[in-house]
């Protein structure tokens, strides 16, 4: 269902703050001040892979909206927090980590889904095929290795661990540990962790190797769903509007035309992106590309996506303040999919 952007209303210091230091990290890629509106994105990649705003930009799918690269980054947290301080004019995170910045008070609002899980591509648990780990009590006193903490991996093996009926005493002997998602497998099979969490590409590529078996996945926990969404500042859309619409939208088709294509066409339109930007990158990684595991058509989000988190983070006792509506976190309104649009 589509949503009104209605933002939550946060503290007034904490807004101040962090719109103060946007409006100086950010000076000169804002709303010009005769009225024209941005329209180059600043944004972060990752390595090896192709983000769908740089699918959507070589489909043409941005009209008159271009991305410039600013470097990479390995966590959706620090990805979304560069967005809110200005650093960046987007970014991209699990919905779970969104609902933590925004109820502390970053003027931030999620517009259109990127990630999720589904029967191809999903997240799952991995252990070495001797492991004795098959249960959420064997994880007691394990490390277990994921890309980024605070975020979809740990609010997954939480839940799992919930439901498996450990007490929050016993949660707390379970050992996270970040890692970068191109070491994680390798942490795994040097016996330096004892579960790795491996999404997409990068875990297609590792089962792929043999010797590993999967404890749980999170869609078998929770069935297909987006995880994640791409946000702005709240003073960026007021101000650029038109972009943030030709962002959405463009996405939104770039979801669309990854999901009717031959998984041979989009994987060889990856390559040729990776080719094509000169990043001395190894393009082996998108090879194994199945689908984006986005739920919603064109990335339209629903109250569960956000919903599900706002509630697993309140009842953990993470969250600060009120306990914020899903449709204070996100907005449809920007998305052509939302009303049955969207185009080819």
């Amino acid at each position: 269902m589509a949503s009104s952007r209605h933002p939550l209303r946060r503290t007034l210091a904490a807004a101040v703050a962090l719109l103060t230091l946007a409006a100086t990290a950010g000076c000169g890629t804002d709303a010009a001040a005769d009225g024209r509106q941005v329209t180059e994105l600043r944004y972060q990649g990752s390595v090896g892979q192709v983000t769908l705003p740089e699918l959507a930009a070589d489909l043409g799918y941005l009209g008159d909206v271009k991305l410039k690269w600013i470097g990479n980054v390995t966590g959706g947290p620090a990805d979304i927090q560069a967005t809110a301080t200005g650093q960046s004019d987007f970014g991209g995170a699990f919905n779970g980590a969104i609902v933590k910045l925004a109820t502390a008070g970053a003027p931030i609002t999620a517009v259109v889904s990127y990630y999720g899980s589904d029967a191809q591509t999903f997240q799952g648990y991995y252990v070495l095929d001797d492991s004795p780990i098959r249960g959420p009590r064997d994880l007691i006193g394990r490390k277990v290795g994921m890309n980024t903490l605070g975020a979809h991996a740990e609010a997954v093996l939480k839940t799992w661990l919930v439901k498996g009926g450990l007490t929050p005493a016993e949660i707390a002997k379970v050992e996270l540990v970040a890692l970068p998602p191109v070491n994680t497998e390798q942490s795994l099979r040097a016996r330096q962790i004892d579960v790795a969490v491996l999404g997409g590409v990068i875990r297609d590529k590792a089962v792929a190797n043999g010797g590993i078996r999967t404890v749980f996945t999170d869609y078998e926990l929770l069935g297909a769903f987006s995880a994640g969404a791409y946000v702005f500042r709240d003073d960026f859309i007021t101000r650029n509007p038109r972009t943030v619409r030709a962002f959405v939208g463009g996405v939104g088709k770039a979801i669309e035309w990854a999901r009717t294509q031959p998984r041979e066409t989009v994987v060889a339109r990856l390559e040729s992106i990776i080719a094509k930007r000169g990043r001395n990158e190894d393009p082996t990684l998108v090879r194994y590309w199945k689908s984006t595991g986005v739920a919603g058509t064109g990335g339209v989000i629903t109250d569960r996506e956000f919903g599900t988190w706002i509630d697993w983070l309140a009842d953990a006792g993470e969250l600060k303040g009120d306990r914020p509506k899903p449709s204070d976190i996100y907005t449809n309104e920007f998305n052509p999919f939302a009303t049955g649009g969207g185009g080819a």
